[in-house]
């Protein structure tokens, strides 16, 4: 090489960084009451919770349908915790929203904090005999409530009970599910249905979500001041209701 030669030496090689997908805001852990169940201490202090299910690839591309996966956050968007469902490949494919079903959700810890268990029961609403329930356990093997369909002949209509069955609210949702580019809402009344309490409301999704998938948003409000156990009960409501109402294999779906 000849003195005064510019050297010209080759690039470096170019090296992509991975993306790491963002951690999710968690909920702080508040102080545990006295008769509190374990992990139910994050509903103490809030009014509502936001329950966000998650977009499953298969469903949209093959219409396969997976265990659901559902995030429940507070209204600042922080993670509380997260919901799984239990169930075995036939019983998804061939049993379809009327499935039986166990849930699990665990918080920020991984510990597990409720458990929902809803039985095989047929799913003709026009007879008496055929009615959903669901029971609510926290810590897991220890119920704390129940939720129970009523009969009627065109609403969809449901008790919230306490662990000794004893009926504490009622919920009634509107005559037909029909997503028309709006929020589906589903009350939460008083015993003699005299007083709204709270709600619990399917949102809607938006074209893309709502026509290929059956994932759903869910948002639940009830008093403060309520026994968090019959929040943690509502809050079961809420999936007894996705299951029942908006679970639907996404190739059928043509609302």
């Amino acid at each position: 090489m000849q003195a005064g030669q510019n050297v010209v030496y080759p690039a470096p090689p170019q090296y992509r960084v991975p993306q790491v997908p963002p951690r999710p805001t968690l909920m702080p852990t508040p102080g545990r009451p006295p008769g509190c169940p374990p992990g139910l201490e994050y509903l103490t202090q809030i009014d509502q919770v936001l329950v966000h299910q998650r977009v499953h690839v298969a469903e949209m591309v093959l219409g396969w349908e997976s265990n659901n996966v559902y995030t429940v956050k507070n209204s600042m968007g922080q993670q509380v915790f997260v919901a799984t469902e239990e169930n075995d490949i036939c019983t998804r494919q061939f049993c379809g929203s009327i499935r039986p079903f166990i849930i699990h959700l665990h918080d920020s810890l991984g510990q597990e904090v409720l458990t929902l268990t809803r039985p095989l029961n047929c799913g003709l609403c026009c007879f008496p005999c055929c009615l959903q329930e669901l029971e609510v356990q926290s810590p897991p093997g220890n119920p704390i409530g129940f939720v129970e369909q009523n009969w009627h002949p065109l609403l969809p209509k449901f008790t919230v009970l306490n662990e000794m069955k004893k009926p504490q609210l009622k919920i009634k949702g509107p005559c037909c599910d029909c997503r028309c580019m709006s929020d589906i809402i589903f009350e939460v009344l008083s015993l003699d249905e005299s007083n709204v309490v709270g709600q619990i409301s399917k949102q809607w999704g938006g074209f893309l979500q709502e026509g290929f998938t059956d994932a759903d948003n869910f948002g639940i409000t009830f008093p403060v001041d309520l026994d968090v156990k019959i929040k943690a009960v509502m809050l079961g409501a809420c999936f007894l209701i996705d299951f029942m109402f908006f679970e639907s294999n996404p190739n059928e779906n043509h609302h």
